[in-house]
């Protein structure tokens, strides 16, 4: 309508003037309701020409949206195993920080492994305690086998002495039972140090292995019994929180309730756009929304994202194959848009309906010097225009609350 009597100036009106001063007819004589459309049918036509092109430009140089909605993620509470509810620190809604527990699954199994494997890591403790106090014993073997075997290898020698000196004082077997004892006495001393070598070893290697097994247990048995205290991965609120104590959890059932993290839908709005528009959405333009939760405001945005493909072309990997026809109704282009300036959002409720508009500018283009006169004009009023869809959207700002308090019957 507004574009319509902006084009009746320029059109039906002098067309008018020109019947009422130049041809000297004069309204309801010569110009009456039966021969307005003979008398001003040039200045019609071109009206209606005008309004058909300029609203053509308005609508494609600078876009326009019903379908914008601040959009927001929710997070699923939902525990990682399977359990009891032993405890509910939430009722249905609540505001939580990150970290805080929600609710907690029985436990006792989990008590109880990392309880055992507590004790194994004690007992792998006690080992290594056992194990040094074997290397002393060992040492004192030690000591006693070479004692013993340098007591042997004395009277050997003493022997051997003797009996090289005379034959008839010493017997040869007695020399061969002391080289024999020597020998054991040797092979007594061999296995002490073996077996401290091996207690060593058991200190240095194998009980440091033990142990980091048995702390690996135990982490693993302190991690299982964690889960079962399910916690808010982000500050936000709890909605829809029904569990209670006594029910039964499954992660691959429904969720227990919804987190809505507090920065949701806080600072982008998300506009649907026609794909028309997809030669002209670009990333820098300015843009306008007016949201329902927030009456008689416009809020400055800028785009700063423009989806590169339609969701309603999407295909999913089936059994039967796809009919194009099937995808009845056209997918919009999915365009971003965030404040211009800080707290542009305050006011807004995440999930609210809003109208959005989009500009063009081609002020670096006209600036740039390698444009024509005529092509300059051209794009100059293709961004003048753009001044009537803002003021569309601001009679739609006015409008819309009126509209859907009073003829909605909300």
């Amino acid at each position: 309508m507004l574009e319509l009597l902006i084009c009746s100036l320029l059109t039906i009106v002098p067309d008018y003037l020109y019947r009422r001063y130049q041809q000297g007819k004069r309204l309801g004589k010569e110009i009456t309701f039966y021969s307005v459309w003979f008398e001003l049918r040039w200045g019609i036509i071109s009206c209606l020409m005008l309004t058909v092109g300029l609203i053509t430009v308005i609508f494609y140089n600078h876009p326009s949206t019903t379908n914008a909605t601040v959009m927001f993620r929710t997070v699923p509470i939902v525990p990682e195993t399977n359990g009891r509810v032993a405890q509910v620190y939430l009722g249905v809604s609540g505001t939580v920080a990150r970290g805080d527990p929600i609710f907690r699954l029985d436990s006792s199994k989990q008590e109880a492994a990392v309880e055992t494997a507590r004790r194994k890591v004690a007992e792998v403790e006690a080992s290594l305690v056992v194990a040094k106090a074997e290397i002393l014993a060992d040492e004192s073997k030690i000591d006693e086998t070479r004692s013993a075997h340098k007591q042997a290898l004395d009277e050997l020698e003493t022997k051997v002495e003797l009996r090289r000196r005379n034959d008839d004082i010493v017997a040869r077997r007695e020399i061969e039972r002391l080289e024999n004892l020597v020998a054991g006495r040797e092979a007594a001393v061999a296995a002490a140090v073996a077996g401290k070598a091996t207690a060593e070893t058991r200190i240095s290697t194998l009980l440091p292995a033990e142990r980091a097994s048995a702390e690996a247990a135990l982490a693993q048995a302190q991690a299982d019994l964690d889960k079962t205290v399910i916690r808010a991965g982000v500050s936000g609120r709890v909605e829809q929180f029904t569990l209670r104590v006594g029910d039964i959890v499954n992660p691959f059932m429904r969720p227990a309730g919804v987190l809505i993290p507090e920065e949701a839908g806080r600072n982008i709005l998300q506009a649907g756009f026609s794909q028309i528009e997809g030669q002209v959405m670009k990333v820098g333009m300015v843009a306008e929304a007016a949201c329902l939760s927030k009456p008689w405001v416009v809020i400055p945005m800028v785009v700063t994202g423009v989806q590169d493909f339609i969701a309603a072309g999407q295909v999913r990997g089936g059994e039967q194959l796809l009919d194009v026809q099937q995808t009845s109704k056209p997918g919009t282009l999915l365009v971003f848009l965030e404040p211009l300036y800080k707290g542009g959002f305050e006011g807004v409720v995440p999930g609210s309906t809003c109208i959005a508009n989009a500009y063009s500018s081609n002020h670096e283009l006209i600036a740039s010097g390698k444009l024509s006169t005529g092509r300059k004009i051209m794009l100059h009023a293709v961004d003048t225009v753009g001044l009537v869809h803002a003021l569309l959207l601001r009679i739609q700002a006015i409008v819309l609350p009126i509209q859907t308090l009073v003829f909605s019957g909300h």
